[in-house]
């Protein structure tokens, strides 16, 4: 076995990236401080500044580690998939909130939203590693309905909206509303992308084709 030394060397970057996210999250990339990661990794600044020299590609990392490969995970799976259209797309949006929206990840989101207008470059970073490959993906599961005769003929950039705009609001009110209300108001997560699942199917379908 390896010293021990030589074993925490080589885990401190993924400590670094779990201080780091946990504090995106809690208090977003502006006012969190580089020092106050490596502190809550229990390692020095200079540590820090080794793997990631700032923090604009800290953030980087957290993204790429935490959400970018559940969307190529979800790619893989379309792939694969031989089933209807419908109960794909359905598939894979429950599977979009076990892997992203249930996690803290999900946090980021809520900060690239609130945070974007003071920092485009790492906005257009989130929007060329993570909203556009979701985009591609949605529109790849949309078009495989209709090139099968599933689906009828849809306004493709807008049909991605549409599926897309209610889970970007389940995450929105995870980490703003959803806490501060009384249980009478709580929202389901699988209940409610179930809902919207099968709303937006059925209205994509083409007459006289099954949701299932």
């Amino acid at each position: 076995a390896p010293p021990r030394r030589t074993r925490r060397k080589e885990a401190r970057p993924g400590e670094l990236l779990e201080a780091a996210l946990d504090l995106f999250v809690e208090k977003g990339f502006a006012a969190t401080r580089s020092e106050e990661v490596a502190a809550r990794a229990g390692v020095s600044k200079g540590t820090l500044f080794l793997y990631f020299p700032t923090k604009e590609e800290l953030f980087k990392a957290v993204v790429r580690e935490n959400i970018a490969g559940r969307v190529l995970e979800g790619a893989n799976e379309a792939a694969g998939f031989s089933g209807p259209t419908g109960e794909l797309l359905a598939h894979l949006m429950q599977q979009w909130w076990a892997r992203f929206g249930a996690t803290k990840a999900s946090g980021i989101a809520k900060l690239i939203m609130s945070e974007a207008s003071n920092f485009p470059e790492l906005a257009r970073f989130y929007q060329d590693e993570v909203v556009t490959p979701c985009q591609e993906l949605v529109g790849s599961v949309l078009q495989r309905g209709m090139d099968r005769g599933e689906f009828r003929a849809l306004d493709l950039p807008h049909a991605i909206y549409t599926v897309m705009a209610p889970l970007i609001f389940l995450v929105m009110w995870k980490h703003s509303m959803g806490p501060c209300c009384p249980p009478a108001n709580a929202i389901e997560p699988e209940k409610f992308i179930a809902q919207h699942a099968d709303v937006i199917v059925r209205g994509m379908l083409r007459q006289g084709q099954s949701a299932r």
